[in-house]
Order: structure tokens, then C-alpha cells, then sequence
């Protein structure tokens, strides 16, 4: 199983306001525009599950769309109860520590696995589950909010893969995460 992250930030290292707002990242489209398109589809057809913690799944639901049409979604929590009616037949909610979901998803078949959420993506990178990243920096500083990345036990090692600029200043960058030999 290959566990990936995919994630826009801004420039001073924050995915999302302290309230969790997004507005930064998702811009105000001229009407009747289409967003521009980041690598991101070319990034969900490799993937067959969808992992995000409650926060972002809550975020996702307040969208009013369901995004992950033909994926397995699964969302990780421990204060979640039950996952609303509106979702029933299109995710499941799951606890328990990382390594064991990990494991769980890989022996259910799972082969691309999207690790969303700011603390699923460190939760994931603490326990060394993290094969690739591709981080989205848009050209703004919103100043304080949720960190991409939070404490680690140890240093990560990452090989470069590739960066792309886009108009308007977003620079995406993918790394592979290096194992210790």
C-alpha cells in the first residue's frame, strides 16, 4: 500500500485558519470560471481509499458536495459517536492507533491511500507511514492557523521528486519519504 499526502499550504506553513477556515486556499473564482486544476485528479486515480481525520471530514461535509464519488472513505476518529445519515454507504469511521489502520486497510486490499486532515498527516508521519507528499504553497501569508507538520520523534528524510510553478505563484513540490536502511 502506498500512503500519500496531497495538501495545499501557505507560504508561512499553515492548511487552514485557526477555525479551520479555508478561504485563503480556495480563492474567490470569477463567475462561471473553472478552478484551475493542480495535479490533483491526476493524484485521486491513483487513489483507492481516502483517510482524513473528523476536522477535516467535518470541513468536507460543511462543502455540501461529496467529492469522493467511487472511493472508500474513512474517517479516523475518537469523538465521533457515528458518521451522519447523509454519508451512510459512502464512509466509515474507524479508531484506534495508526499502525493498525494502516495494517487493516493494507490487508482489505487497499493500494493508494490519501492521508488527509493536519493531525491524521502528522499522526501518519510519526508512525512512519508516509511513502509520499506532495505539498501546494500558495503565494499567501495568513499569519497563524493549523501547521502542516508537528513534532516528530526523528528526523525525516525526503528525496525530491519534482516541482512545478503555476500561474499565479503556487509552487507544488513532491518528495518520497526515505526509509533508514
Amino acid at each position: 500500500m502506498k500512503a500519500s499526502v496531497f495538501v495545499g499550504c501557505s507560504l508561512d506553513g499553515f492548511i487552514a485558519r485557526p477555525d479551520g477556515a479555508l478561504d485563503w486556499l480556495m480563492g474567490t473564482p470569477e463567475p462561471g470560471s473553472t478552478p484551475p486544476e493542480h495535479g490533483y485528479d491526476a493524484f485521486m486515480a491513483g487513489i483507492d481509499t481516502v483517510l482524513m481525520g473528523r476536522k477535516t471530514f467535518d470541513t468536507v461535509l460543511a462543502m455540501g458536495i461529496w467529492p469522493y464519488a467511487g472511493k472508500r472513505v474513512v474517517v479516523l476518529s475518537t469523538t465521533l459517536a457515528a458518521l451522519p445519515e447523509s454519508v451512510a454507504g459512502k464512509a466509515e469511521l474507524q479508531r484506534g492507533p495508526v499502525q493498525a489502520l494502516a495494517a487493516q486497510l493494507a490487508a482489505d486490499g487497499c493500494q493508494g491511500l490519501y492521508v488527509d486532515g493536519g493531525a491524521t498527516i502528522q499522526a501518519f508521519l510519526r508512525a512512519g507511514l508516509i511513502d509520499e507528499i506532495t505539498i501546494s504553497r500558495l503565494p499567501v501569508l495568513i499569519g497563524a492557523g493549523i501547521t502542516l507538520f508537528g513534532a516528530l520523534p526523528h528526523d525525516v528524510k525526503l528525496e525530491h521528486l519534482r516541482t512545478k510553478i503555476y500561474e499565479g505563484g503556487m509552487v507544488q513540490s513532491a518528495y518520497r519519504i526515505l526509509r533508514p536502511t
